[in-house]
């Protein structure tokens, strides 16, 4: 049993109880961010709390585990028959992991509108949706009680007639429910292509990351905060995008704010 993981989860819960960004955790602890992820979650819903993720925690790393890898002999054969008697029937077999799914190259933007990036953010009960045009760096947000499609389409809506003229070349998000389902049904009415960024590459969507951090550091910080508050919330983020559009300077912008007054 390496004990140092142990103390690695207790640093991470009290950091976590601070208030602590999760990928600074991670790069703290030298850990990865969905192992953080999952720690949290664990203690979070587990009735005993820290000390009883630790001593469950402890309890399953004894003892030998199960062998991982099934015999190849054996996955040859039973494949053998599944494809002679029942897939060669109907099915065609395809692999649900989409990692090395070809995206094409990262998009640039060499004026207004060309790219929107889009992406949430976490806030306990209240869920921050955040759109950029990665070339003007005007922005858009939508606080909602649920992290779903039907809120991700309602977002998508409001952005692009609200801030982005209705129409972008390119609409990119992550793969996020969020960004299915409902959403994907209607973003080709705003776009003629909609791209999905590459999973655990944060540069494609760099734009839109950078932004999230903003609204953390200068507008909603890392509280959680719960669905009664979003009223209130939602005026807190309006002044933000007021300020952020028509004073806030960019260096990227040759220190000029997005937007300025007629």
């Amino acid at each position: 049993m390496d004990v140092n993981q142990l103390t690695k989860i207790s640093l991470a819960w009290e950091m976590y109880e601070q208030h602590v960004p999760k990928s600074h955790i991670a790069q703290t602890l030298d850990v990865q961010r969905e192992t953080v992820h999952i720690w949290i979650s664990k203690i979070t819903t587990n009735s005993g709390g820290l000390l009883g993720f630790l001593d469950e925690y402890s309890r399953a790393k004894k003892g030998p585990r199960p062998k991982r890898q099934v015999d190849p002999l054996l996955k040859r054969w039973v494949w053998s028959i599944r494809e002679r008697e029942i897939l060669a029937e109907k099915y065609v077999i395809k692999s649900k992991w989409k990692k090395n799914t070809k995206r094409g190259a990262v998009p640039k933007a060499s004026r207004a509108r060309e790219v929107i990036q889009m992406d949430s953010v976490d806030f306990g009960e209240v869920f921050a949706f955040t759109a950029v045009d990665i070339f003007s760096r005007e922005v858009d947000i939508l606080l909602a009680p649920e992290l779903t499609s039907n809120w991700g389409a309602r977002f998508l809506d409001q952005a692009m007639n609200r801030r982005f003229d209705g129409f972008s070349d390119l609409i990119q998000s992550d793969g996020g429910p969020e960004f299915k389902d409902k959403f994907k049904k209607k973003v080709y009415k705003y776009t003629n292509r909609y791209r999905i960024s590459a999973p655990y590459k944060k540069n494609e969507q760099s734009y839109i990351e950078s932004f999230n951090r903003t609204v953390r550091k200068e507008c909603l910080g890392w509280a959680k905060y719960r669905k009664k508050q979003i009223k209130e919330l939602t005026a807190v983020v309006n002044i933000f995008l007021e300020r952020y559009h028509y004073h806030r300077p960019h260096i990227s912008l040759g220190m000029r704010p997005p937007l300025t007054r007629g």
